[in-house]
């Protein structure tokens, strides 16, 4: 459904500037190109898991991009115990 228009003189049209351009979609032909970040090439697993509070509450405390420092960690204790 599209959102009345509440001008109706061209005069009166909102003006297009960057802030306009930066949140507008973007087509390819007919095709809609998504914003954002491109897909990775190795997805991440979404799964549920249970961890100490202190042991979040240490990470978290860390800032923003406490998850994958805790990924990082966990990945430093494979290549460190993996079997020879």
């Amino acid at each position: 459904m599209r959102k009345k228009d509440t001008w109706h003189d061209p005069d009166d049209a909102p003006e297009l500037d960057d802030a306009f351009f930066e949140r507008a979609d973007r087509f390819d032909g007919p095709r809609l190109m998504r914003r954002g970040r491109p897909p990775a090439e190795v997805r991440k697993v979404s799964l549920t898991v249970r961890y100490d509070p202190d042991i979040i509450e240490a990470f978290r405390t860390t800032g923003l991009g406490w998850q994958t420092r805790m990924n990082d960690a966990l990945r430093e204790w494979l290549r460190q115990h993996a079997k020879a």
